[in-house]
């Protein structure tokens, strides 16, 4: 029996979750860079605009639910997304985390147990406290927790914040999503760590998985019970969306149709990679790319209502609210 799993806008019941997009950001920004060396592109009324719009557009595309996975280390504010969720038809899932794919910020570097500030870890306090109480003082609780390694591995810092997640879902349940490096088969660390640490891999999105053309790595992902994060489709600098699919059908072909989900990673707004380069270089990266583009490319590949319909609804919502 599916749960309800928390939104900006309140509870929403498991089976109400429609069609999702479960790896996305609304606003990414760099708040101490916002405010010393504003960007030229940044009009922070102008970006609520224009989010509305395109949460609103993917509303007419069939979309009811997308996941803001923007944590600390990206910018994340959520007044600010709750002024876009309050205005818009589809149900905005909020995420706690840190985004430290290698080093953690100074404040977390100094304090916790057996730091130069000895204490209980702020991390664990961060991540459960979002969850339970909500996120900086709002009562806009996470469901789900995101955290990273990339090409550096599991360094230290990487290990304290997969043990704060571990900490936060053994006790929450809320499920835990990565950002991972596929060229270097980051995933398969992750998955040692988190298991060492007792989480159910099953709970456990290993993201950016579409960017592997290891199809022997994604199936060891997959037979250990984690979901395969083909969460990129429309991110040309990284990777072709030819090949994400080509990996996604030799997937669905070898049977792993209930271990994948979709998105894009894409932001209405990001300092890190701007609209304005966005538009010259990547043109498809955006919220929409995977309904105008991808799916009728999947379809004519032969991608029945149903296998779609388990892709696009029934994975994410076992992710997000659990359950068969």
């Amino acid at each position: 029996m599916a749960r309800s799993v928390p939104t900006f806008t309140g509870p929403v019941d498991g089976d109400e979750l429609g069609i999702t997009l479960i790896h996305e950001h609304v606003f990414v920004t760099d708040p101490e860079l916002d405010v010393n060396m504003p960007h030229p592109e940044w009009d922070e009324q102008a970006c609520i605009e224009r989010a509305v719009q395109t949460l609103s557009s993917l509303h007419e595309r069939g979309v009811r639910t997308v996941v803001d996975l923007t944590v600390i280390g990206l910018g994340r504010d959520v007044r600010r997304v709750a002024e876009v969720a309050a205005r818009v038809p589809v149900q905005i899932v909020a995420a706690t985390g840190c985004y430290a794919a290698s080093v953690l910020p100074p404040y977390f570097r100094l304090n916790g147990p057996g730091l130069v500030v000895d204490g209980p870890d702020p991390l664990v306090d961060l991540f459960i406290g979002d969850i339970e109480r909500g996120i900086a003082g709002t009562q806009v609780r996470a469901g789900m927790i995101k955290i990273a390694s990339d090409v550096s591995g599991l360094t230290p810092d990487v290990e304290r914040v997969f043990a704060a997640a571990a900490t936060a879902h053994l006790r929450t349940d809320v499920p835990i999503t990565t950002h991972s490096d596929a060229a270097a088969r980051g995933g398969i660390a992750q998955q040692d760590e988190l298991e060492r640490l007792g989480v159910p891999l099953d709970r456990v999105v290993i993201g950016h998985s579409g960017d592997s053309l290891d199809l022997s790595y994604l199936r060891g992902l997959a037979d250990r019970g984690s979901y395969l994060g083909f969460d990129r489709f429309g991110m040309d600098h990284v990777g072709r969306d030819a090949d994400r699919i080509r990996m996604l059908l030799a997937l669905l072909d070898a049977g792993y149709v209930d271990r994948l989900v979709l998105s894009h990673d894409a932001a209405v707004f990001s300092r890190v990679t701007p609209p304005s380069w966005r538009a010259a270089h990547v043109p498809n990266w955006h919220m929409g790319h995977l309904f105008d583009s991808v799916l009728p490319q999947l379809r004519a590949a032969g991608l029945d209502d149903a296998t779609a319909h388990q892709l696009m609804v029934v994975n994410p919502r076992r992710v997000l609210a659990g359950g068969a």
